[in-house]
């Protein structure tokens, strides 16, 4: 009984002795961080661990499961404190945190950040008169349906549905549609070299916190699309990359384009290309959530959307229509007298005569008003203001991909429950708009002859 005894008290005091984290499995313990707002500094959240054998090192998962930090944002590896003295990412980032101990023991934990984005510039790209901004809703503009045999969606993706390919919650850990950031006039210029197609400029103010679209571990189209504010002797401009990817210091791209004067109505050129396959820009025809909230709030928006809104099809026709400069299609188009050379551009004032496709580069295509606004609408105040926004001043076709696919930016503000009731449209609920006689010319946004009233809107049925 003694002998157990001493071994008893022997083994009580060793456990005295030894710290209890040393017993506890390794495990971060913070569960959530404060979000945040693009541009601004971040308030700050400090991880903490327990169990193992510290000093703790902290680092972030890079395999490519979830995503990195909002962009701008860092982490400290001793002390496990993010911070950011200027945000540039928008949108959901759910980031897999790691702590590592002395004895090399790991742990993991998700957190998700959620960044409200600042995109209000994005109203201010083109002058008031561009078609960018243009109203083409029957009603207010007698701008008839647009009887070309190559404007029609192809009859095959009528039933698609609207699919808002964009949001506020993080998609499968990432943040949910194409981010813009806005940079002053003062912004540095830097290198960025283009690897495949075309490329407007050789250097831009493109700074290390600008955000790219499904981050920098994405293998997709990762668009980088910056807004200069005017000033320091120079217009606002426009700069856009697709498949930007930032080599600590310079970037590379597959393709730019670069509007140098954001307050004209000049296009690309004919047949160049930009970083959208119609030869569009893509940051002002971006659904975004301050044009949707307004002065109001998530919940309870009284914003307008006052621009045609970027979507995709599966596949477009091989030709484009002004406002659009390019096109990467399928099937060709006939005249009078004989078959019209593919990617190239025809007119909706002398379209041509028959086509073996349909869908053509660059068209905008309206709500039917005589199509009601779904039920949802009445509790789903976002998606209601955006269906205002396509009676009103439509789609406009942009590039391949998912057909119905709408595109905006990544916003924590967005409620993707409400944004779902887009879903309730169909592409067979649209019609092609012939906007010929409000083209001045080809080489230009700048529409002429009558504007529609821009403060007028649609009532939500």
């Amino acid at each position: 009984m003694k002998r157990k005894l001493t071994t008893l008290s022997l083994t009580l005091t060793l456990c005295l002795l030894v710290p209890a984290w040393s017993w506890a499995q390794l495990a971060i313990t913070t569960t959530s961080c404060p979000g945040g707002t693009q541009s601004a500094a971040y308030a700050g959240c400090a991880l903490s661990a327990t169990g193992g054998t510290p000093p703790y090192t902290f680092s972030i998962d890079t395999r490519g499961t979830y995503a990195p930090l909002p962009e701008g944002m860092s982490l400290s590896s001793s002390t496990g404190v993010v911070s950011s003295t200027q945000i540039g990412g928008e949108g959901g980032y759910t980031v897999g945190f790691m702590v590592t101990d002395s004895a090399s023991k790991a742990a993991e934990k998700p957190i998700t950040f959620a960044i409200a984005g600042s995109n209000s510039f994005l109203s201010e790209i083109f002058p008031p008169n561009s078609i960018f901004h243009t109203r083409v809703d029957a009603a207010t503009t007698g701008l008839p349906v647009d009887a070309s045999p190559a404007a029609a969606i192809y009859g095959g993706y009528l039933s698609e549905t609207i699919k808002p390919f964009f949001g506020g919650d993080a998609y499968a850990n990432f943040p949910n549609g194409i981010p813009t950031f806005e940079v002053p006039c003062s912004q540095g210029d830097v290198g960025v070299s283009t690897t495949v197609y075309q490329s407007y400029f050789s250097s831009g103010p493109i700074p290390p916190n600008a955000p790219v679209e499904g981050t920098r571990f994405s293998t997709g189209d990762r668009h980088v699309l910056i807004y200069q504010q005017a000033g320091c002797g120079n217009p606002p401009g426009l700069w856009e990359m697709w498949q930007g990817i930032y080599q600590g210091g310079p970037w590379t791209d597959s393709s730019n384009a670069q509007w140098p004067n954001a307050d004209s109505n000049a296009l690309t050129p004919q047949g160049m290309g930009t970083s959208d396959a119609a030869g569009l820009p893509v940051a002002p025809l971006l659904l975004n959530a301050d044009e949707v909230i307004g002065d109001g709030t998530p919940s309870t928006p009284n914003g307008v959307v006052r621009h045609p809104v970027r979507f995709t099809l599966n596949h477009m026709l091989n030709y484009w229509v002004w406002p659009a400069t390019e096109t990467a299609g399928v099937g060709s188009c006939n005249s009078s007298s004989g078959t019209l050379p593919t990617e190239s551009l025809i007119s909706q004032s002398a379209p041509p005569v028959s086509c073996t496709f349909t869908g053509v580069a660059g068209e905008i295509y309206r709500l039917k008003a005589s199509v009601a606004a779904p039920s949802c609408a009445a509790t789903s105040p976002q998606a209601a203001t955006i269906i205002i926004g396509l009676r009103n001043y439509g789609m406009i076709l942009a590039d391949n991909g998912s057909s119905g696919g709408m595109i905006g930016t990544p916003d924590s503000r967005w409620n993707d429950n409400d944004l779902h009731c887009l879903t309730s449209l169909t592409l067979a609920d649209f019609e092609p708009v012939n906007v010929s006689s409000r083209e001045a010319s080809n080489d230009s946004g700048a529409t002429n002859g009558p504007q529609a009233p821009t403060n007028l809107t649609l009532t939500v049925e």
